[in-house]
């Protein structure tokens, strides 16, 4: 019999098909999978319109069987079937989809939920194959048809035998190489872990012989030792109802926790479940969970974010990014949609309308359970936020704060008076009525900030301060600004503004009387510090450091750990305690003695470092000049 050709350029076609569409050889059994329940649907569907098959939904399955011996793999379905002209029209022309024109020809082409709608699918049978063989036999028709090419090079199509109506294609599979193992294509337990993978939700059953062990009759005994012997039985791979498309009432906790268990590879529960499905302009069914605790390798770069995709029950993406903003990359799930534009190997997604219609959606209902558990459950919510409050955080900075509204109602920080986390409206609900600011200071730990000197002023007043110790904290709360239109303030600011006016003025006379001593130990110290000044706010400690301008301390600390290279330094200011004996011994000194005036200076300016958590520039020599001064 002569080889046809296919009917568009064949060989450059096929080609791209089977090396640059398909990222995964494995991806031929989704595929060869998704026809075969393509072609049970369109039995199905025959059967609903005009009730003439005499077919129930139960008599339809898909059956695979592997031949090591003769390196074949065979799937089979009894569905629908396909005629000479069939064979032709969908297998002959390469993109050519008898599942779209099946679609698009029916009255109800919008209740039609058929998976392959592309004609490129099949193809990727030829990346694990030498030749492969179609035999197909329509519904309700005597004759049946063979399929035959071994690639580019064209195909044949001869008359066969086949007793019942549907289609088998059996795979050649290629011989192995050292790189490429397509031996594994005939193991069933391989086969067996793909279709989970794969074709799980598929609705129709996947069938397959698998090898099973057993206890040997009559061993076992108190006469005879236990043997085992090895038969096959035939069993359903897949499940094929979904969990999200089951109703929620059928639904209990432990199988949402057993599926994340088993999907997920995560040995904890989920914190929180959240199920949702919308219809309309994307139609869409999602399970996302929350975890307990983050990932191994959450906070590395080798974590990847998404969620896994499904089109019409079949997996076609692992990890689909751009479902899951930055800020909620934690959020573990899958969705399910019978609508999206894919393209041609499934494989990808077309970026349009439809999926970020989703990806908003997704994105509101977890902020909006977050914050349905903030209220409602605070202490799960203090637990998640232990372990993913930092992303929140981080969110709000990022993209120069796009999302930092909808987050900030999210985010909590620890009280100085509450001694526990709090958000920023409990702490606005708090505010005395002559308080202007949210005051907050920034360390290495929650304690460390409240004995910071600059705090003792702050809290004498009866404020509250937010406490803050991860790096992301402070830059979180510059870029948000204000809340409920009251400021930030950093109590390490130069210019707190705590005075009455009586005190205001009493503290610029002084500061008037001294201003020879405080330009003295500010050309002392250099370019180290931008001012010395008297202090508004010291009580018990004679020195600290505070900064004028945007960049304060702690950014610095942390800008400064990054490696790029580039150091940035805030504008210091050395404050001194007027109401401190230090204070009345500069004063002397700078009447009588610059030298020691000056090694004062050098020594409180790096007393001031030490107690703000900086490093002093030269250890030794500070240790010698104390030693200088005992």
């Amino acid at each position: 019999m002569a080889v046809k050709q296919f009917k568009t350029e064949s060989k450059r076609i096929l080609d791209l098909m089977i090396h640059s569409i398909y990222t995964h050889k494995e991806i031929f059994i989704r595929e060869l999978v998704s026809n075969a329940s393509d072609a049970i649907d369109k039995l199905y569907y025959k059967a609903l319109n005009d009730g003439s098959t005499g077919l129930d939904r139960n008599d339809f399955y898909i059956q695979i069987d592997l031949d090591a011996e003769n390196r074949t793999l065979t799937i089979s379905d009894n569905g629908i079937g396909m005629t000479k002209e069939d064979l032709e029209n969908n297998l002959g022309v390469i993109a050519n989809s008898g599942s779209l024109k099946f679609k698009n020809e029916n009255d109800k082409k919008d209740e039609i939920d058929i998976i392959g709608q592309f004609g490129v699918g099949f193809y990727s049978a030829f990346m694990v194959s030498d030749t492969v063989t179609v035999e197909s036999k329509a519904f309700g028709s005597d004759e049946a048809y063979r399929w035959t090419s071994s690639g580019a090079d064209g195909y044949e199509v001869e008359a066969c035998e086949k007793e019942t109506h549907g289609t088998s294609i059996t795979l050649y599979l290629k011989e192995s190489s050292e790189d490429e193992n397509y031996d594994e294509f005939l193991q069933a337990y391989r086969i067996s872990s793909l279709i989970k993978k794969y074709s799980d939700y598929i609705r129709y059953p996947i069938k397959m012989e698998m090898q099973k062990s057993r206890l040997k009759e009559g061993t076992g005994t108190e006469e005879k030792e236990a043997e085992y012997e090895s038969y096959t039985e035939v069993e359903t791979l897949n499940s094929m109802v979904p969990i999200w498309k089951k109703s929620k009432s059928e639904v209990s906790e432990e199988d949402y926790n057993n599926f994340y268990k088993e999907k997920f590879m995560d040995w904890q529960n989920p914190l929180h479940v959240i199920r949702t499905s919308t219809e309309g302009a994307a139609t869409y069914e999602a399970l996302l969970f929350i975890p307990e605790k983050p990932a191994m390798d959450y906070y590395s770069k080798e974590f990847e974010k998404g969620l896994q995709l499904y089109a019409s029950g079949v997996m076609i993406m692992e990890k689909c990014a751009d479902l899951l903003p930055d800020h909620f990359s934690f959020v573990k799930g899958l969705v399910d949609s019978q609508d999206l534009s894919l393209n041609i190997s499934r494989e990808m997604l077309q970026h349009d309308r439809q999926l970020k219609i989703i990806a908003g959606r997704i994105e509101k209902k977890i902020a909006s359970d977050l914050k349905s558990m903030l209220q409602n459950d605070r202490e799960k919510y203090d637990k998640f936020f232990e372990s993913f409050g930092l992303q929140l955080k981080f969110g709000m900075y990022d993209q120069y704060g796009m999302h930092k509204d909808e987050l900030k109602d999210l985010v909590l920080f620890y009280s100085s008076t509450e001694k526990k986390l709090v958000t920023l409206a409990e702490y606005v609900s708090r505010m005395k009525e002559d308080q202007q600011y949210i005051y907050y200071g920034a360390g290495e730990s929650y304690e460390k900030v409240l004995q910071l000197p600059q705090a003792d002023a702050v809290s004498e007043k009866g404020y509250e301060i937010l406490c803050l110790k991860d790096n992301i904290d402070e830059f979180a709360l510059k870029m948000l600004r204000t809340y409920e239109e009251k400021e930030f303030k950093n109590i390490s600011s130069a210019d707190l503004d705590l005075q009455s006016d009586e005190e205001k003025e009493q503290a610029e006379k002084l500061a008037q009387d001294n201003e020879g001593l405080f330009n003295f130990m500010r050309d002392s110290l250099q370019d180290k510090v931008k001012a010395v000044r008297l202090s508004k706010r010291l009580k018990k400690h004679p020195v600290c450091i505070s900064t004028d301008g945007e960049i304060t301390t702690e950014m610095e600390k942390v800008l400064n750990a990054m490696p790029t290279g580039e150091k940035i330094k805030a504008e210091r200011v050395l404050e001194i305690n007027a109401a401190h004996p230090v204070f009345e011994a500069l004063q002397a000194l700078y009447e009588k003695d610059d030298e020691k005036l000056k090694l004062y200076t050098e020594i409180l300016y790096n007393e001031a470092l030490l107690i703000e958590g900086l490093p002093i520039e030269d250890a030794v020599d500070f240790a010698s000049k104390i030693c200088s001064l005992m």
